[in-house]
């Protein structure tokens, strides 16, 4: 696995490549091998995974650039699937798709990646504040802590006893500071088997880590965006994926969500992307200040970052690498938050290895199973109890990239079957610099259900406020069409009332400007106050225009101006000023209906 050396000293572990074909090698004298075992293939060992086994060869999916690797050359095996180190130092580092620091490698050989190059993913040499939770003679069941440090200062790590191992604790380490890899504590199985214990432990990441119980879930993931807080929102431990064209704001609209999101841990995968964009996320995101602590955001965060010009096989590795990094600290008891960028540069990954395996193609050359790695992927997400009885969620959003922005492809098609928040994208929104550039037309949520109680709590009009925003938008979409035949003018007053009424939704709500101090985060407070006022404007508005009101009345009322600008004018926490709005527009409107009376 990255940053360990496998075994050398035994030449019956040793297999010889046959063929060489891109990051597909073949070997034999492989009958010691099995499914899915780490290798290192070659005079520069580089790190593959057994990926298909028959008889003595084996075909080994390599994860580093295989140029200059002939036959007859040695592969090396490690008795142990592809696994991620797991224990205190993974925040604020930036991994690779198989787990190589990418700081420490360029410390070592600057900043391209020497083939075969290895680094320990978690520093050895650091010693950390143990503080032990268990005493001699406990019974520890598996996952549970028996100790903690001070991983950042905003995150406590817990020292979990491994999935796969429970008994009774027979030593452990007093309060002090220790290496990762030192023993701190010793447990015994029922078996009599004792395990040396220390901060840091294994698991394989196309295993899902274990838990007691799946769980309904029950709360919002805020983001501070409207547009999903309020109309498409996502459950702690929900799927959702953001489908969109070149340029219409996936990436942005990730990050914004990594900064704002009510999540504690913040695992951002970029696969495939461009290098010039994944070099941006690396400057930008050790410069964010987290909202909540003041501090850095990478005190809370793990980047992955595999770019377009890496090989291609550690991007399709680099999706679960990320997920069983969120697990680990869902296990803790966190919640989590994984993004990737983007689904679709992992999907055409699995194109390429299915094509040099000579597998037969499905839909547009990708793999029959395709859908299969999709389903195993976002199902992994979801709200649990875990192990120790907790409660810990990881909430997957995964970017699509679908060509030209064609929804029906392969890959945005068969991910909105396995997620239930859809944020589709407008080309057009993001040419008009909507931010973000979320379709209502185009969007679902399926969660609403789930979180309505949550929202109930703290507004008991929150969906029947909804509600009647969306209906809005959608009459105002259909009355698009027929503005478009016969000119906004001929229509009537009240039919003219709502194209004015949506485009004060879109402009002062749904529409977020993510440079202002003010509008970059929105509270779950003030969006219900900027909902109730809107819908108190649209239903009262609608009586006096059919009173006889003509729709330059409506545009004339005091405090309009205030209304459109209320998103970057009015704070988060500001209620005097919220309620001085709300009274300056009920004002208006009793006055005006007045002056039909009179």
């Amino acid at each position: 696995m990255p940053g360990d050396t496998v075994k050398k000293n035994s030449s019956e572990r040793l297999g010889e490549i046959t063929r060489v074909n891109g990051p597909i090698v073949e070997a034999r004298h492989m009958e010691h091998a099995g499914m899915l075992e780490v290798v290192e293939v070659g005079d520069l060992h580089l790190i593959g995974e057994v990926i298909r086994v028959r008889g003595n060869a084996v075909t080994i999916q390599v994860y580093e650039n295989t140029s200059g690797v002939r036959p007859g050359e040695a592969v090396r095996c490690s008795s142990r699937p592809l696994s991620v180190r797991l224990g205190p130092g993974l925040l604020g580092t930036i991994y690779d798709g198989i787990q190589r620091p990418l700081d420490r490698i360029a410390a070592q050989s600057g900043a391209m990646i020497a083939r075969g190059e290895k680094a320990e993913p978690l520093d050895t040499e650091k010693s950390w504040h143990f503080q032990p939770l268990a005493t001699v003679g406990q019974r520890l069941q598996a996952g549970e802590p028996f100790g903690q440090v001070q991983e950042t200062l905003s995150i406590l790590h817990k020292i979990m006893v491994p999935p796969s191992i429970s008994g009774e604790l027979l030593s452990i380490a007093t309060e002090g500071d220790y290496r990762g890899t030192e023993t701190i504590a010793t447990l015994r199985d029922a078996d009599g088997r004792e395990w040396p214990l220390s901060m840091f432990q294994y698991w394989p990441v196309r295993e899902p880590r274990p838990v007691r119980a799946r769980l309904q879930m029950a709360e919002p993931l805020l983001t501070g965006l409207r547009v999903i807080d309020t109309f498409f929102p996502i459950a702690k431990g929900g799927a959702a994926a953001i489908p969109g064209g070149f340029g219409t704001g996936k990436t942005m609209t990730q990050q914004a969500l990594a900064k704002w999101s009510n999540a504690q841990i913040i695992v951002y995968v970029g696969c495939g992307e461009r290098g010039n964009e994944m070099t941006e996320v690396l400057r930008e995101f050790p410069e964010l200040v987290d909202p909540r602590s003041g501090r850095s955001l990478m005190e809370r965060t793990i980047l992955i970052a595999n770019t377009s010009n890496m090989p291609v096989a550690a991007r399709e590795v680099s999706i679960y690498t990320g997920i069983t990094l969120a697990e680990y600290y869902r296990d803790m008891g966190y919640d989590v938050a994984i993004m990737a960028d983007s689904t679709s540069r992992w999907a055409e990954a699995l194109r390429e290895l299915s094509g040099r395996l000579e597998e037969m193609p499905a839909d547009e050359g990708f793999p029959a199973y395709l859908p299969a790695r999709l389903a195993g992927f976002y199902e992994r997400a979801g709200r649990v109890e875990t192990l120790q009885g907790g409660e810990g969620s990881v909430s997957v959003i995964g970017a699509v990239s679908p060509p030209g922005g064609d929804f029906s492809e392969p890959v945005t098609q068969h991910t909105s079957r396995f997620i239930r928040c859809f944020w589709a994208l407008d080309r057009d929104l993001a040419n008009a610099r909507h931010y973000p550039a979320i379709s209502w037309r185009n969007s679902y949520s399926e969660y609403l259900v789930e979180i309505a109680d949550w929202w109930k709590n703290h507004d008991h009009n929150w969906k029947n406020n909804r509600d009647i925003l969306m209906d809005i938008l959608q009459e105002e979409s259909n009355l698009q069409h027929i503005a478009k035949l016969v000119g906004p003018d001929a229509l009537p007053d009240s039919q003219r009332l709502t194209l004015f009424t949506a485009e004060i939704i879109k402009n002062a709500f749904l529409q977020q400007n993510s440079f202002d101090d003010i509008d970059m985060y929105c509270s779950p407070e003030k969006q219900s106050w900027m909902m109730r006022l809107l819908v108190k404007f649209a239903t009262r508005t609608l009586v006096i225009i059919q009173k006889g009101a003509t729709l330059a009345d409506i545009h004339g009322l005091p405090g309009l101006e205030r209304l459109m600008r209320m998103k970057s004018e009015i704070k988060n926490d500001d209620t005097q000023t919220m309620a001085a709005l709300e009274q300056q527009i009920s004002t208006g409107l009793d006055a005006l209906e007045r002056s039909l009376r009179a």
